[in-house]
């Protein structure tokens, strides 16, 4: 989906997005934990795994061992309410327990379910490296005040959405209050704008992620991949139950 395209699309009734669009089976399918336990790997002296962030050839970014002989993807978009489940029930034990060993790496690929994905996914990437995740965390933390301020001026969004390339992000993200909401975490005002007018970037971010998307034939999010085989459910007890049988303890 080119930038001009996910921009013409009509805007969406948020509310509901937070309850259907998001895909996958939340209920755990109560396998038993079956493989031997991997042993922890060192991280290197000085440094925590937890604190080890690697951007993909993908466009992810991943926490943990760059060499983790499991490897959990999660493609989310910002805007879904089972991905701010995730980060809130699932992410401590994950990056705390599970990454902090060595044995598993956690990397999140953006899907975009509408416009304002494309948006918070700019400003959050506007960042270093390792903020992007706390900030999406963030992001799903707060969702109740996020979409208030993307539905709280329809018009306003609306004009920003006629506006050329260069200026139509910025405009969405201050209509929005996107901009604002950043600012108060860590990201500037002054470099949100700055990386949501850099339409050549947002270009190229959209472009790998329906490369992604092709690849790996995702259609909702979450959509979670551990060693690249499908994870079938959404919830925090379903991948861990998916770790667990891999050796993860």
């Amino acid at each position: 989906m080119t930038v001009t395209r996910l921009f013409s699309l009509p805007l969406i009734a948020l509310a509901p997005l937070m309850l259907v669009a998001c895909g996958g089976d939340a209920a755990s399918d109560g396998a038993p934990v079956s493989g031997e336990p991997l042993p922890a790997v060192a991280a290197p002296a000085g440094t925590s795994w937890t604190d080890t962030v690697t951007v993909t050839p993908e466009g992810g970014y991943m926490i943990g061992n760059p060499d983790a002989p499991l490897k959990l993807v999660e493609y989310a978009s910002h805007t879904c309410g089972a991905c701010a489940n995730f980060s809130k029930t699932g992410k401590e034990p994950l990056k705390n327990k599970y990454a902090a060993s060595g044995v598993v790496s956690f990397e999140q690929r953006e899907t975009f379910l509408n416009s304002f994905d494309l948006v918070i996914a700019a400003i959050a990437q506007c960042g270093t490296k390792e903020q992007f995740q706390p900030l999406s965390d963030q992001v799903w933390g707060n969702l109740d005040t996020v979409f208030q301020g993307l539905q709280g001026n329809p018009q306003a969004v609306e004009a920003a959405s006629q506006l050329p390339l260069g200026q139509r992000f910025v405009a969405t993200g201050e209509a929005t209050g996107l901009i604002e909401f950043f600012a108060a975490r860590g990201v500037s005002a002054d470099q949100a704008r700055t990386c949501l007018a850099d339409s050549a970037k947002i270009e190229a971010m959209v472009k790998q992620v329906e490369a992604n998307n092709a690849k790996d034939k995702v259609s909702g999010t979450p959509t979670f991949f551990l060693n690249g085989k499908r994870i079938e459910g959404t919830a925090w007890d379903v991948v861990e139950a998916a770790l667990q049988r891999a050796g993860a303890r």
